[in-house]
C-alpha cells in the first residue's frame, strides 16, 4: 500500500540550482537508466502505442540527461519500428543532448532552448514523452500537461519507476550516495568536475538522495493517474494507465497513455 503522496520540492526543478550540478545529476540518471537497462518495460507499452497512433516520431518531455531514450530508440528498431525522437527539457542539458544526437544521427534530435511540457510549441508534432518525469508536477500542472498533449491532438505516455512505498524508498534512502560514488568513474564522458562535485564536495550524490527520496514521495499511482486523466475534459481522447514489472526486480513500471480517437487521429496525422 502506499504512502501518502507528499509534493516536496526537487533541487533540479529549481531556477537557481546550479545547472553545473544539475547536469552531472541527470547525467548519473541516465547512466543508471542505460547500465540497468530499465527503459525495457516501455519497449513494448510504448511499441504498441506507437502502431496504434501510426507515429514515427517522439517528442520527449523533460529529458534530463536524456534518460532511457538512446536505448529505447535501439530497442523499438531491432522491434522494427524506425522512430526520430527529439529530446526537450524546461532547463536542457545540451552536452548530453548533443552526445545522444551525435551517437544516433538521423534518429534522435534535440531543442536547445527551454520547453514547458504544460505549452509545447506547436511546430513539436509527435507523440509525446515523459519517462521518469511526471511526479515533478503538482497535480493541477499534471493535468495541464496531459491536456495541452490532448488538445493538440497529439498522443502521449507517462512512464515512471519513481514508486510511493516503502519497499522502494528505504533502499534509495540508504544507498543514494554510495551508488553514485560507485557509477561516478564509469560515466562518460569523463570530466574532472564530476569528481570534483562527487568525491571533493559532495553535492552530486546530495542532489541524487534529496531528489531520488522526493521523487519515490511524489509519484502517483495508477488511480491517480486515472483521476488526473478524466479532469482533461478532452471527449476525443482515450486513457488507459497500470503496472508492469521491473524485469526481475521488486520495481514497478507505472504507466498512462492517452491519445485521440481513431477518427479524430486521422484527421491530425493529415493535417502534418
Amino acid at each position: 500500500m502506499p504512502i501518502p503522496r507528499l509534493h516536496l520540492f526537487e533541487l533540479e526543478d529549481q531556477s537557481w540550482f546550479p545547472a553545473i550540478i544539475r547536469d552531472l545529476a541527470t547525467d548519473y540518471l541516465h547512466f543508471v537508466e542505460t547500465t540497468f537497462s530499465l527503459h525495457r518495460p516501455v519497449v513494448p507499452l510504448l511499441a504498441e502505442a506507437l502502431r496504434a497512433t501510426k507515429m514515427n516520431h517522439i517528442v520527449d518531455l523533460c529529458s534530463g540527461g536524456a534518460g532511457p531514450v538512446p536505448a529505447l530508440q535501439k530497442s523499438l528498431a531491432a522491434d522494427g519500428l524506425v522512430v526520430r525522437f527529439t529530446l526537450t527539457d524546461r532547463f536542457p542539458n545540451v552536452p548530453a543532448f548533443e552526445k545522444a544526437a551525435a551517437a544516433a544521427p538521423g534518429a534522435i534530435a534535440f531543442v536547445r532552448d527551454p520547453v514547458d511540457a504544460r505549452s509545447v510549441p506547436g511546430e513539436l508534432v509527435g507523440f509525446r514523452t515523459l519517462f521518469n518525469s511526471f511526479h515533478h508536477f503538482r497535480t493541477d500542472d499534471a493535468v495541464a500537461v496531459l491536456r495541452d498533449a490532448a488538445r493538440a491532438s497529439q498522443p502521449i505516455g507517462v512512464f515512471e519507476i519513481p514508486d510511493r512505498r516503502l519497499g522502494t524508498l528505504i533502499p534509495m534512502l540508504l544507498l543514494t550516495p554510495l551508488m553514485v560514488w560507485l557509477a561516478t568513474p564509469f560515466i562518460r564522458p569523463f570530466r574532472w568536475r564530476r569528481l570534483l562535485w562527487t568525491y571533493l564536495i559532495p553535492l552530486v550524490p546530495l542532489t541524487c538522495w534529496w531528489d531520488g527520496i522526493v521523487s519515490q514521495l511524489r509519484a502517483y499511482t495508477p488511480t491517480e493517474l486515472e483521476r488526473l486523466a478524466a479532469e482533461v475534459g478532452v471527449k476525443e481522447y482515450k486513457w488507459r494507465t497500470g503496472l508492469v514489472p521491473i524485469g526481475s526486480t521488486p520495481g514497478r513500471l507505472t504507466y498512462l497513455i492517452g491519445y485521440p480517437a481513431p477518427t479524430h487521429l486521422d484527421r491530425s496525422v493529415a493535417c502534418h
